[in-house]
């Protein structure tokens, strides 16, 4: 089974993905973060400072490395996401701006002005939507969704805020309903969470938790480096 783990930013993706690739013995697929490819994308420029065409340079990198990732490991994998989540980084910026951040005084339901660079940002993220949607649709078997219930972490390279943060979750959850794909929202602990996983994935354990977790762990901190 082919299954994407979702959720919107520091909703514990990466760590839950690392544990539950650890726990049930299936290989574990991501692209590139956005921090990552920015030295190539943007050279010297911080995402803040990215423009609307840089954006989706990354945005395509992305995509394109979880295609070549998810074709390799085919037909069983789970993944840190997915390409939705890519679009969803660009549509949503349409609404609080390039940069989410210089728009943090905004009401839920407001948005910043639309500007050219804007509306044209937001006609090429409609278009890769479509592709993006297609090629999820044919690549997933399954999407568990992790509700938003953790702390946005503060690791000063991601221009969000909680409004990005939830219309993006909203965004992500309205989109998996309209393609009728297959999903489950979860939330608890870590081990609620690997437990949740592997009643879907509908495999046993292949090392306890807390080995696994621990594992985790030890991968995680690399990365982190």
């Amino acid at each position: 089974m082919k299954i994407g783990l979702t959720g919107t930013y520091s909703s514990g993706k990466t760590f839950t993905s690392l544990v539950v690739a650890k726990y049930l013995g299936v290989p574990r697929t991501e692209a590139s973060t956005m921090r990552e490819i920015l030295p190539h994308a943007a050279p010297g420029k911080t995402l803040e400072e990215c423009t609307a065409a840089q954006l989706i340079q990354m945005i395509v990198v992305r995509h394109c490395e979880r295609v070549v990732h998810e074709t390799r490991l085919n037909p069983e994998f789970i993944s840190d996401g997915c390409s939705l989540q890519e679009w969803i980084y660009g549509s949503v910026r349409v609404k609080y701006g390039v940069n989410p951040n210089a728009s943090i005084d905004l009401e839920p339901d407001e948005s910043v002005e639309k500007t050219g660079e804007l509306a044209f940002f937001e006609d090429v993220m409609w278009e890769l939507g479509k592709a993006f949607k297609r090629h999820v649709k044919s690549s997933f078997d399954q999407f568990v969704h992790l509700k938003n219930e953790l702390p946005l972490a503060k690791d000063g390279h991601r221009p969000v805020n909680e409004n990005f943060r939830r219309s993006s979750d909203e965004l992500l959850l309205s989109t998996l309903e309209e393609m009728e794909m297959p999903h489950v929202v979860i939330s608890g602990s870590v081990e609620e969470r690997a437990d949740a996983i592997a009643d879907v994935f509908k495999k046993k354990p292949v090392m306890t938790i807390k080995m696994a977790i621990a594992e985790a762990q030890a991968d995680y901190d690399t990365l982190l480096m």
